[in-house]
Order: C-alpha cells, then structure tokens, then sequence
C-alpha cells in the first residue's frame, strides 16, 4: 500500500509539474501565435514574406518578452518550437528527390554551401565581428535563407546577442531573396543561360523557397521545375551543415559543458526524411505535418522579434550589412561562373 501510495504521490507531484509549466508559458505562447497568424494574415492578403511581417510585428511587442506573465512562453517559443519546426522541416525532402538532380548540381550545390559558409566565417572576422555570427548568416545565405538562421542558431553558443544577430539575419536574407527574385531573371536573359542552367542558378543562389519559385516559373516551367529541385538540394544541405556547425562549436567550448554530439531535433529531421521517403505517409497527413512546421517556425521567428529590440539592431552598424551582402554577391557569382565555364549559354 506504501509503495502504490508513493507511485499515486510522484504521478500527482509530475502532473501538477507539467500543469504548472503549460500555465506559466501558455501567455507567451499565445501571444508569439496570435503575432505569426497576423503576419499570416498580412501575407496572404497583402504579399511579401511571412517571416518578415512576423519579425517586425514582433518587436513591436518587445516590451512582452521583458517582464510579466509572457516572458516565459516567448522564450520557450523561440526555443523548443523553434527546433521543432525545424525537425519537421525533414517533411519535404525525400532521398530520391536528391537523387534525381544526378552529379553535376548536387557537387555545385555542395561546393558553394561549404565556399559561402566559409566566407562568413572569415569575413567575419575581417570585419571585426564574431566568427559565430559569420557561420549563421553564411549558412543561411547558402542554404535557404530564414529557416536555416533559426536552425543554425539553434546549435550556436548562446549568448546576450543571439537573439539580435539572428533577427538580423533573418532580415536580411528574406530582404535579398527578394530583390534577387527581381534581378536575377534579368541576369539570366543578360547571360543567354538555357532554361535547365536558368533553373540551377536561380535555384542555386536564391535564399528563400518561395522567392526561388517565383523567379524560376516567370522564366519558364521547365526553369520553375530544375530551380525547386535545385533548391530542394540546398534544404537537403540543412542537416550535415548544421551537424558540422555543431561539432564545429562543441570542440571549441573549454567550459567541460558541451551540448550533445547530434541535437535531438536534427535527429528527428533525418528520421522524417527517411519516412518521407518511404512514400507510405498519406498526403494528407504529410501536408499536415508541413503545415505544422510552418505554423511553428512562424510562430518561433514572431517570439524572436519579441525578444529583440530596435535599438539593439540599430546598434549593429553597417559592417553586418557589408557581410550578408557580399556572402549573397559571392555566391551568385562562383555559380554563374561555374555555369558559363562548363557552356551554360549553348
């Protein structure tokens, strides 16, 4: 009787626990949600990108995330969902879908994600800034944009500024993607580029899914179809570059506190590339699962504009500005390089 009055009494000591966390976090929760459906709503409704409205909308609340009953459901927004919308991001790729771009682009792809990624790292430090905050915005430059940000930040040392460096970057890369959805047709057409090499250089160097598709299909659809699959390579480059990028940091540390190996949200991204692979999971449920994602990068990236303040962005000057700038202009022109090097114009 003792021991089964000792289970019931750690059961209800558990309960009340978890009852206790879901109260203390769900106002923040809330209000980072509330934020990502306006900026969904904005989105639809007006165009432009949804991760941008949901940044600036949410640091127009940053006065939340400072004191009061939101501050901890917001941290947790910007955190746990954060990573679990990045591990269900392994929803839309599949292994034959890599597979079926053949040798050529997966080798470019691969070469201009290690070479960008690089030269954050050592721009960065030419400019004076952390060699952490070159690795973020190279990568998401390199691989695609606002969800690779908040998927590499999710493994970077932590620190009073992580926060405004990855809502900078997040800015920044959806600001290029856009101008470069506008431009980059036009240097298409300057360059006489085919429609197959047209699809691997938008694809190729455009940040964003979203604006990699609208430039491709204004081109033509056999353009539209080579960028996707080209982008959807660069997705795939999500999780051995954020696994380097981990273990790049882990042996850094000196403290005897290092974070795990492989993060459990990047093993969650694998495994749900490879059941997505399968072809077993029902449409509907696997556009369930990717909709869900969305909801919950939206509602992380809402959580980090809460926790960011203008004045702290402000304070960042030009330098990161240059950086991000010349990370995008470097990799659109190693690509184009290496496709009029091979004949991209016959």
């Amino acid at each position: 009787m003792s021991i089964s009055a000792t289970e019931h009494s750690h059961k209800t000591s558990r309960l009340q626990i978890i009852s206790q966390g879901i109260a203390a976090n769900f106002p923040g929760v809330i209000a980072s949600l509330t934020v990502g459906v306006a900026a969904t709503f904005l989105s639809e409704h007006y165009g432009g990108p949804t991760m941008l409205y949901a940044l600036l909308l949410g640091m127009a609340f940053y006065f939340l995330s400072q004191e009061g009953r939101c501050a901890k459901g917001i941290n947790t927004a910007s955190k746990t969902i954060l990573r679990v919308g990045v591990a269900l991001l392994g929803m839309r790729i599949t292994i034959d879908q890599v597979a079926s771009l053949g040798m050529e682009p997966p080798l470019v792809v691969f070469g201009a994600v290690v070479f960008t990624i690089v030269v954050g790292g050592l721009g960065a430090r030419l400019l004076g800034l952390r060699h952490d905050f070159g690795m973020l915005t190279g990568g998401a430059v390199a691989i695609c944009g606002a969800s690779a940000a908040l998927a590499i930040a999710a493994v970077l040392p932590r620190h009073e500024e992580s926060e405004r460096d990855t809502i900078f970057t997040v800015i920044g890369v959806t600001t290029l993607s856009t101008v470069a959805m506008i431009v980059y047709p036009m240097i298409v057409h300057a360059f006489g580029l085919g429609p197959a090499s047209a699809g691997v250089f938008l694809g190729g160097t455009i940040h964003d899914v979203a604006q990699v598709v609208g430039a491709g299909y204004s081109i033509s659809p056999e353009t539209g179809d080579t960028a996707t699959f080209v982008k959807l390579m660069r997705v795939a480059m999500l999780l051995p570059a954020v696994m380097v990028i981990s273990m790049h940091f882990r042996a850094r540390r000196s403290d005897g506190h290092r974070p795990p190996l492989l993060p459990t949200f990047l093993i969650a991204f694998a495994v749900l590339v490879v059941v997505n692979s399968t072809g077993m999971v029902p449409p509907p449920v696997k556009a369930g699962i990717e909709e869900l994602s969305r909801w919950c990068l939206v509602t992380a990236i809402a959580a980090l504009g809460m926790k960011t303040s203008i004045k702290s962005m402000v304070q960042l000057g030009v330098r990161p500005i240059v950086l991000i700038v010349g990370e995008t202009v470097l990799l659109a022109a190693l690509v184009l390089t290496v496709l009029l090097l091979r004949g991209a114009g016959a």
